[in-house]
């Protein structure tokens, strides 16, 4: 006799379900009444695939009495994969959603971002016109990105103001795109750093760019040796009071800084920081495979990667995928190097017309016929070349894939120069499920760097 079994949170309801059960072998279902659970987010994300089976039924007209068949070709291209039913299900109309775009919480905090985000560097920079930048800014929304970074040292003001005027022309409602602007630099040398004047002036500044009520993420790009964290915690409590923003985070700040940073503002009682910004990609893991999970774990601060592809990438060029990973990535364990004006106005100049966010160029011939270990590197670009061709796709998308395969990276920024560029960066989520044991085993083999912790020593033992 097989049952479907509900509760019911009312014992009366049990009780009386109780009292009729019967024995009688013929009654092909026995039925309690009960309380389903409340699902949680991540589940509710798996049902929105059910808003392709109600689009294909009111395209066709197959309401609740109507009739006719959903065919599998139909259910593929709605992205299910499950088998159609016989009575097609009256589910509410919603917008299709991008296959493998999901919403993850950012840090600890209750802030939703997709996995994906669009970095703006070279979306508004120098190269690409308003009507291209907006064209960019409106796919990824159409997609289901609403992470938009943004940062003054990359693209001076320009990008706050033409985002500004993007999200004001397009009329988004506020609470469906999140805005994260960086401060710190500014393109005067004088008005550096991380004083509190300087934080409070930057951030006014940027709401007036932007012609929004409020920043949802303000990013401490860079720490600053000659201000005290007292001062800097301070400061970011002090604009999230005043409702200019919601949360702060860190960029480039080693795990010791953001641990400080921490400490500070539980002893002073301010808000903590929700996430910290880094470089990854293949050729930088250490800081964030070994030390972001435990900074997550133990003070809950979230993961916005950046740089999954360096810029400088040129397609269709014979030696195009030796500039695919920038040199400034190989020369320290936390993969960060100071950026000044002369240098980022030197990478400016270098990565006019490139694509791809990142930092740094590419490596020159002459560097890299002097350097043993950039002709290695070298042909480990070339051997992952190999096997994102024997996978059917490019290596950038294989690259993108890669990062998302890791689960501490919340939100990874992509970056793009054309409508075309961020379709294709943004295919790379399909290839995530592809990269099974195997493959990552493959890559691994062919990276030979994967980041291992050291062994602990005593202090004992040194005597």
């Amino acid at each position: 006799m097989s049952q479907l079994v509900l509760c019911n949170s009312n014992n009366d309801n049990n009780n009386n379900s109780n009292d009729n059960l019967s024995e009688d072998s013929s009654t092909p279902l026995t039925i309690y009444r009960c309380r389903a659970p409340i699902a949680s987010l991540d589940c509710m994300e798996e049902f929105s695939a059910g808003s392709g089976l109600s689009a294909l039924a009111d395209r066709d007209g197959l309401g609740g009495m109507g009739g006719g068949n959903i065919t599998k070709e139909q259910l593929l291209l709605s992205g299910l994969t499950h088998s159609a039913p016989a009575a097609p299900l009256a589910l509410s109309r919603q917008t299709s959603v991008t296959p493998g775009l999901r919403y993850k919480n950012l840090g600890k905090s209750g802030l939703r971002v997709s996995n994906i985000g669009l970095g703006t560097w070279p979306t508004f920079g120098p190269s690409v016109s308003e009507d291209q930048a907006e064209q960019i800014i409106v796919l990824a929304v159409e997609s289901g990105i609403n992470v938009f970074d943004l940062s003054e040292a990359h693209s001076g003001t320009r990008a706050e103001v033409e985002l500004g005027r993007i999200l004001q022309r397009r009329g988004w409602k506020r609470t469906s795109f999140i805005v994260t602007t960086k401060i710190y630099w500014s393109t005067r040398s004088e008005e550096r750093g991380l004083s509190r004047k300087h934080i409070i002036e930057s951030v006014k500044a940027s709401l007036a760019r932007l012609q929004l009520s409020y920043i949802d993420v303000v990013i401490v790009h860079k720490s600053d040796p000659m201000c005290p964290m007292e001062e800097i915690v301070r400061a970011m409590h002090y604009i999230i009071s005043q409702g200019w923003a919601m949360y702060w985070g860190t960029a480039r700040w080693s795990p010791v800084e953001v641990m400080e940073a921490y400490t500070n503002c539980r002893q002073f009682n301010c808000v903590t920081p929700i996430v910290e910004q880094t470089e990854y990609h293949m050729f930088c893991r250490e800081k964030t495979e070994l030390y972001m999970p435990e900074m997550y774990n133990k003070i809950g601060v979230g993961l916005m990667a950046w740089s999954p592809i360096s810029m400088g990438m040129t397609q269709g060029k014979e030696d195009a995928t030796i500039q695919l990973f920038s040199r400034s990535s190989f020369r320290n364990r936390y993969s960060t190097f100071s950026w000044s004006e002369d240098e980022t106005n030197v990478i400016n100049k270098e990565t006019a017309g490139s694509g791809y966010g990142g930092s740094g160029g590419g490596w020159t011939k002459s560097d890299r016929n002097q350097s043993e270990d950039g002709r290695r590197q070298t042909e480990r670009v070339r051997e992952l070349n190999a096997l994102a061709e024997k996978m059917g796709c490019t290596l950038p998308q294989l690259a993108i894939a890669w990062c998302l395969k890791n689960e501490s990276v919340q939100c990874l920024l992509l970056g793009a120069i054309s409508v075309e560029q961020l379709y294709d960066s943004i295919q790379s989520l399909q290839l995530v499920p592809k990269l099974n044991s195997n493959m990552m085993a493959d890559i691994e083999r062919i990276l030979e760097n994967k980041p291992t912790r050291p062994p602990m020593i005593s202090t004992l033992a040194l005597r």
